[in-house]
């Protein structure tokens, strides 16, 4: 069954040399939307604290929260970015982190090598991405600059890639930090129905927005963050 699962997850980061540096701790704190500890291991950052959910098949749930709040790092510790410090997370089910599309992608390498890079890093075994690969390729509509160096795309091309190459696989789990707009307006329009295909068919998402229209529209779960707290809408 899949599942995304968390009991009295919490997420410390030990900050070094910082007792007598205020002006560096306020701004590591607004950036992990924590809050500052001083304990007998010296000074840390509560970036989550005590969170505890049970998602299931079927949920669409979006984090609300200010800049900050510890959405962004939820998500990251459910990717396996970060290990929570203690608490428990069990995660059932293949995930796609939407978090960061060009992740291991390199600017040397053509768009065709990039695919193949990308699609691993997911964990897409090889036989599966040559079987997706030139759908990749099509609905990028990178032509023949699929096999020149990524070094020398344009911005809106790299993201039509990355996406196109993300979305290309089925996951179980779809874990998304704000919603993805790619490319110019007709491009962005088939990405757009590319997108809602792609999270249809997924047992959960978990998305980050400042948008409470789009989080209403889209998600039947709303979890609202602060101070890397969490509490249900």
């Amino acid at each position: 069954m899949v599942k995304i699962e968390a009991r009295e997850v919490s997420l410390s980061y030990p900050v070094y040399d910082s007792v007598s540096r205020s002006l560096k701790k306020k701004l590591v704190c607004a950036a992990t939307g924590g809050r500052i500890a001083n304990d007998s291991s010296g000074t840390c950052i509560r970036a989550l604290e005590d969170i505890s959910f049970l998602f299931k098949k079927g949920d669409r749930v979006g984090l609300i929260g200010h800049n900050g709040a510890g959405k962004s790092t939820l998500l990251k510790v459910i990717a396996g970015v970060y290990r929570p410090s203690s608490g428990s997370l069990a995660v059932k089910g293949t995930i796609a982190s939407l978090l960061d599309l060009s992740l291991g992608m390199d600017g040397e390498f053509t768009g065709y090598e990039n695919i193949i890079m990308r699609s691993i890093l997911m964990g897409i075994s090889m036989d599966v991405i040559k079987k997706s690969i030139d759908d990749i390729i099509e609905f990028s509509e990178l032509g023949e600059y699929i096999n020149m160096p990524m070094r020398i795309y344009s911005s809106g091309m790299l993201l039509r890639l990355a996406f196109s190459t993300c979305t290309a696989f089925h996951a179980d789990i779809i874990l998304m930090d704000e919603w993805l707009s790619v490319g110019d307006a007709e491009f962005s329009k088939k990405a757009e129905d590319r997108l809602m295909k792609y999270i249809n068919k997924a047992s959960i998402l978990v998305m980050a927005s400042h948008s409470i229209e789009l989080v209403n529209k889209m998600c039947n779960r709303i979890l609202h963050m602060e101070h890397g707290k969490m509490s249900e809408v």
